[in-house]
């Protein structure tokens, strides 16, 4: 679905960036409303009601205008979830301070990810959006690489192992939308004997940490110290 205005201006794959474009067109009567409480009101929806709400008709509807006002702001339905994306992505600040153990940073930082999927369900959905790297996204890419800072290894490495950070953080997430009871019942396990003798074993003493976690430090640490070493 798309709610893109009929001007195609911006509207493809090689539209100017919205963070770059003025807050409103100059024509028209004085804006009764800004960029920000468009955006505000479009995530409001989307907490609400999903992302498949969100439509600029809709989004209008909420601010108690017509959906052709808000083209005097957007010019498509991308550019307001992009604004959406980068203000959602805002949330992490403020950034935790650098410590000398930059992997319990990293790990905190992968947990408020994990916070702030589970506020915004729907970012799921739009984070990976290459348009929707704005000011906010590039902030926090940038903070990421100065807790980093002290590790020693190419700075691809560093780049990759954020990436592969927020997207193990967005498998987490997405597991924990869809939780449910799961179960066996009915099921006749004889055909899978791996299965039944794992789930007879006696089990182990729990973890330390919790599998976020576990993960966040595993994954981060191989990523990183492999690559310094491999460096040296």
């Amino acid at each position: 679905m798309s709610d893109a205005a009929p001007s195609t201006d911006h509207g493809g794959p090689d539209r100017q960036p919205i963070w770059s474009r003025p807050e409103r067109g100059s024509r028209g009567p004085a804006p009764a409303h800004s960029r920000d409480s468009i955006v505000v009101a479009a995530i409001a929806l989307a907490d609400t009601e999903g992302l498949a709400a969100v439509s600029m008709r809709a989004v209008a509807a909420a601010l108690g205008t017509g959906a052709g006002s808000l083209y005097r702001y957007l010019s498509s339905r991308d550019d307001l979830l992009d604004l959406m994306t980068d203000r959602a992505v805002g949330e992490l600040r403020p950034y935790p301070r650098v410590t000398d153990d930059w992997l319990e940073t990293m790990v905190l930082l992968g947990r408020r990810q994990l916070a702030l999927f589970g506020a915004h369900p729907w970012l799921l959905d739009v984070i990976h959006r290459p348009s929707g790297v704005g000011p906010e996204s590039l902030a926090w890419f940038d903070n990421c690489l100065r807790i980093l800072e002290p590790v020693r290894c190419p700075v691809a490495a560093k780049f990759e192992a954020i990436a592969m950070m927020t997207g193990v953080v967005s498998l987490f997430a997405r597991r924990e939308s869809a939780a449910g009871a799961f179960s066996f019942a009915g099921v006749d396990l004889a055909a899978y004997p791996h299965l039944v003798a794992a789930f007879s074993a006696p089990p182990g003493p729990a973890p330390r940490a919790d599998l976020v976690e576990r993960t966040l430090r595993s994954l981060l640490s191989g990523l990183l110290l492999t690559e310094s070493t491999d460096a040296e």
